[in-house]
């Protein structure tokens, strides 16, 4: 394999990602200031004094509703490139598919509802 000017750009190149990327790491370590003192040990709220425990600790019902929020999050991001590609395809192959598909989240959300899921409980119990 001979070395080639495309070989060297290469290396010049990951060479200068490395230093981009280890530049402020590095900078940061020799120029932040250091003292543990005061009020540079509290976390910044604004500029508000934290009051009050440093860790809330949050029910679990918040856990399941940002389960479920990304869930279908995530579900719907499906529907972007289908749009996107819709305008463009004969037919209603696609049509019908979008159908089935929306169709199932539909489901999913009332079967969700019956089980109670969207319900907000006062205390869950284990």
């Amino acid at each position: 394999m001979e070395f080639s000017w495309f070989h060297a750009t290469v290396i010049v190149f990951l060479g200068a990602g490395l230093v981009f990327g280890l530049a402020p790491l590095i900078g940061s370590l020799l120029l932040a200031p250091r003292g543990g003192a005061g009020d540079l040990a509290l976390p910044y709220e604004c500029g508000i004094t934290p009051h009050g425990p440093g860790r809330v600790s949050f029910g679990i019902n918040y856990y399941f509703y940002a389960l479920l929020f990304l869930a279908f999050d995530v579900d719907v991001l499906y529907l972007f490139p289908v749009a996107a590609v819709f305008r463009d395809t004969p037919g209603w192959e696609v049509f019908w598919a979008l159908a089935v598909f929306v169709g199932v989240l539909g489901l999913a959300v009332l079967y969700f509802w019956r089980k109670g899921v969207f319900t907000w409980p006062r205390k869950l119990t284990f």
